[in-house]
């Protein structure tokens, strides 16, 4: 081929694709109805405490045993627990624990899924077998006891990068199992759109492989991933709050919603305040995501 006809057909291919983006970055494009804004809103409300509430309580691990156990009050929006700690203040510090664990957990999994996804995808053959058989394997193993056995060869963990006390063994554990989902979503989106007349013409450009998986197939594939992401942050808060509730997650004295539950549990007929506060916490975070999963699931079936 003459030098003038490869920037001919470069110049067609990209013609074509102009012509058909309308296919291509959906995920860009969604937008919310009124149960996802109203979901957003709750959720935004999350981040701004879990940003800026620190700044504006108490120290949530400093004890006042001379007060433990206080009703609500003026000093103590909550009251406080069986070591005098201030719960609200608790429960504000708790947030972004979770929070940051939820969206890392999400983040990290969707990362590692759709490189993956998008090689057994794309590339099939071989390494999709290798890929998907490897998937299985993962999903086949008991998580509760690749979790117990992480956590005994780590130990207590002090803080890591952006990771709190205690929560780098579960984020291993959510990093090994949770790229299943990712990587399954990413190949079955791809195995639809890849021999598509876009990705073709793509091929015929003379594209690399890195640069149309990236640019021309997974703006189709990530859209409906990015639905289970977002309800998968608020499957990772609750995994969180459900380990740390058994006494197996982020250690004493760190504020954490499925501890401080656990904490608060054995004055549940006096002091109800100490379990149900964490227990709405986590009940409307799960909520607020579902409503803008479920928004977002809407907005793409249109």
């Amino acid at each position: 081929m003459t030098i003038d006809g490869h920037r001919g057909g470069t110049l067609l291919m990209r013609s074509y694709a102009r012509r058909l983006g309308s296919l291509l970055p959906r995920a860009t494009r969604l937008k919310l109805d009124r149960k996802g804004k109203f979901g957003a809103a709750i959720l935004g409300a999350y981040v701004l405490v879990a940003f800026v509430g620190l700044y504006l309580v108490r120290d949530p691990v400093q004890q006042d045993l001379v007060h433990r156990l206080a009703g609500p009050s003026w000093h103590h929006w909550l009251g406080t627990d069986s070591l005098g700690r201030d719960v609200f203040s608790r429960l504000i510090a708790a947030t972004r624990t979770d929070l940051r664990f939820g969206f890392l957990a999400m983040l990290i999994p969707l990362a590692i899924g759709t490189v993956l996804g998008a090689v057994a995808g794309y590339l099939g053959g071989i390494a999709d077998s290798v890929i998907m058989r490897l998937a299985d394997l993962v999903q086949s193993f008991p998580v509760i006891l690749l979790f117990l056995g992480v956590a005994a060869a780590a130990g207590t963990t002090d803080s890591f990068l952006l990771l709190g006390p205690g929560e780098l063994p579960i984020m291993i554990v959510f990093a090994l199992v949770g790229w299943v989902v990712y990587a399954r979503l990413i190949r079955s989106e791809i195995l639809r759109v890849r021999n598509m007349d876009y990705i073709d013409a793509a091929r015929g450009g003379g594209l690399s492989t890195p640069r149309i998986i990236v640019r021309h197939i997974l703006p189709n594939a990530i859209p409906q991933t990015v639905v289970y992401a977002v309800v998968d942050v608020g499957l990772a808060v609750l995994s969180l709050a459900s380990i740390s509730y058994l006494g197996l997650g982020i250690p004493a004295p760190n504020p954490e919603w499925g501890a401080m539950i656990n904490d608060g549990q054995i004055y549940l007929a006096q002091q109800w305040w100490l379990v149900v506060a964490p227990g709405i916490a986590i009940a409307g975070l799960g909520i607020a995501l579902a409503l803008i999963g479920d928004g977002l699931d809407d907005e793409m079936r249109r």
